[in-house]
């Protein structure tokens, strides 16, 4: 009998993504956990094993289609078997009861309404009651039909009831040729991401300078030895390493708004998010336990992540549990930034290049090592005063590296 299997939800909130590349094809033979295809999605590139064995009856999907969770990607059955259509993709998930009583409180799941109600969250529903959005009208695109943030704000009731019809896309305007490029992959997810982003933190960038060549020193003086155990030693192991010292005098700094429970969340440990430039976006693999990890240690993880990132064989829980992140602008150039931050985290700190400049010290003109620092964060967690003296205790941390603890814990 045939079996449909449907991109399964593969969690992060991740509702949808673009099929790759097939690595088989109608009429083949496949056995049980045999990789079927590979799909991109917001966070990384992820194989499709086969949940069953038997013949592939039907692929539902061409390479560089959309794929939303819970749409059937491959039918499998026995060979000459056809198969059957596909049920809608909101059958794909049952609907589960919502809580009964005037004091029953619905969990972080989707909370459904009565039978043949909608499946969306609090938040959401919270939003097109905002927007004015009718939220029983609106079709969903998450995980079972669940209506999400993008659903809602999306919405146009006039269009709603329209068939589609054909789209014509101008190759020209009035001042000459254009090109279009599809918004797919990591430069989509990186679109939403900064989109939303923007659209809950109350972004604010503070800006300062450290004198960067006690930094320098100590780094010509470790890297030998760090080298030699096959790790390239930049600077932004000792920026993590003062980094999590500032963060543990200024803790709001590494903590998250909670706005369903209006509670800041301050997160005990850390782990350090750095932006890895990948060809078609942005890519923010994650050091977990950064403060217990020495500098050679942070050294060569750091380095093996930015190599996955952008060969695209990073595993979703390196994309995950970040707690503050830093991009590091200087390796391409520049003096200032404004980051913006990596939503859910409070802050993102810029490093700018490190340049000879000209600085009054004791009333005369000397030449300095400066390292541009940009810090942005969310004015709804941290105050601007606050934000300037972590700023200036990462200085201190920077000034001095050779107090830091370069050890691991």
């Amino acid at each position: 009998m045939a079996k449909e299997f449907r991109f399964p939800d593969v969690g992060e909130g991740i509702t949808e993504g673009e099929v790759v590349r097939w690595l088989v094809k109608e009429g083949d033979e496949v056995a049980v956990d045999q990789t079927l295809a590979e799909i991109e999605t917001d966070k990384a590139v992820v194989e499709m094993p086969s949940p069953y064995a038997g013949t592939v009856l039907k692929l539902h999907f061409k390479e560089k289609d959309l794929i939303k969770v819970g749409q059937p990607l491959v039918t499998i059955g026995e060979k000459g078997e056809v198969p059957a259509e596909a049920a809608p993709a909101t059958q794909a998930l049952p609907l589960v009861p919502a809580p009964a009583g005037p004091g029953a409180t619905p969990g972080p799941a989707a909370v459904p309404g009565p039978a043949g109600g909608v499946l969306a969250t609090p938040k959401v529903r919270a939003l097109a009651k905002e927007l004015g959005v009718e939220i029983g009208a609106v079709r969903g695109a998450g995980p079972g039909g669940r209506v999400t943030e993008d659903d809602v704000r999306s919405f146009q009731p006039a269009l709603a009831e329209r068939k589609p019809g054909p789209k014509i896309k101008a190759k020209y305007d009035l001042y000459g040729t254009l090109e279009r490029i599809p918004l797919r992959g990591v430069r989509r997810a990186t679109a939403k991401k900064m989109r939303e982003s923007l659209d809950h933190a109350a972004h604010v960038t503070h800006c300062d300078e450290a004198d960067a060549g006690p930094l320098e020193a100590l780094r010509q003086k470790m890297k030998a030895e760090v080298e030699a155990g096959g790790a390239k030693l930049t600077y932004l192991p000792f920026v993590v390493k003062a980094l999590i010292e500032a963060l543990k005098l200024h803790p709001t700094l590494n903590a998250t708004l909670d706005e369903d429970e209006s509670e800041i969340v301050v997160r005990k440990y850390y782990n350090i998010g750095i932006a890895v430039d990948v060809p078609d976006g942005l890519i923010v693999p994650v050091v977990k336990a950064a403060g217990q990890k020495s500098v050679a240690g942070l050294a060569a993880e750091i380095q093996a992540l930015a190599m996955s990132a952008r060969e695209r064989t990073l595993d979703l829980a390196d994309l995950k549990g970040g707690t503050f992140s830093i991009t590091n602008v200087g390796v391409i150039g520049g003096d200032f930034a404004t980051p913006i931050i990596n939503y859910p985290e409070a802050a993102i700190l810029a490093t700018m290049k490190i340049a000879d400049r000209a600085r009054v010290v004791d009333g005369k003109v000397v030449v300095k090592r400066i390292l541009p620092l940009c810090l942005s964060f969310d004015h709804r967690v941290v105050d601007g005063a606050e934000a300037a003296r972590f700023i200036r205790d990462l200085i201190r941390f920077l000034e001095a590296p050779e107090k830091l603890p370069l050890g691991g814990d």
